[in-house]
């Protein structure tokens, strides 16, 4: 699962909820920005009601805090590094779902990818990493 979107792979992730690393990321830059703090202490990987959650369901959840502390999105990005699968296939539906669950239109989400060409544990299949920034502004 990646940003909302089951993507067939032979090699899936391993997590508490579904995952789904970009919406994660996505998650930890909204709550970083509001200075609410971060996806573990909010949905900690430990509490039986987060096992095989939609992690695009938690993202929603973040945004209405976020709109509850007076801020609203402006727009994010994403960089996704792995060796696959390949993401130019999914990156609309990936940024469609982003971008409803943010409450932006499509346009106000970036979404790229990249390759460690064969280094480290993206590199070798082992996993994926993403990274996102956003802008929030004042007023809900």
């Amino acid at each position: 699962m990646l940003a909302g979107v089951a993507i067939d792979h032979p090699v899936g992730l391993l997590g508490h909820s579904d995952a789904d690393v970009v919406a994660h990321a996505v998650t930890d830059a909204l709550l970083g920005a509001a200075g609410l703090g971060d996806i573990g202490a909010l949905f900690p990987d430990d509490d039986p009601v987060y096992e095989g959650a939609s992690s695009v369901a938690l993202l929603r959840d973040v945004v209405a805090r976020v709109r509850d502390a007076g801020w609203r999105v402006a727009n994010v990005d994403v960089t996704v590094v792995c060796e696959g699968p390949k993401l130019g296939p999914h990156r609309d539906r990936m940024r469609g779902n982003l971008a409803a669950a943010l409450g932006v239109g499509a346009d106000a989400v970036g979404l790229k990818a990249t390759t460690t060409e064969g280094m480290g544990f993206e590199g070798r299949g082992e996993g994926i990493a993403a990274s996102a920034v956003c802008l929030l502004e004042r007023g809900a």
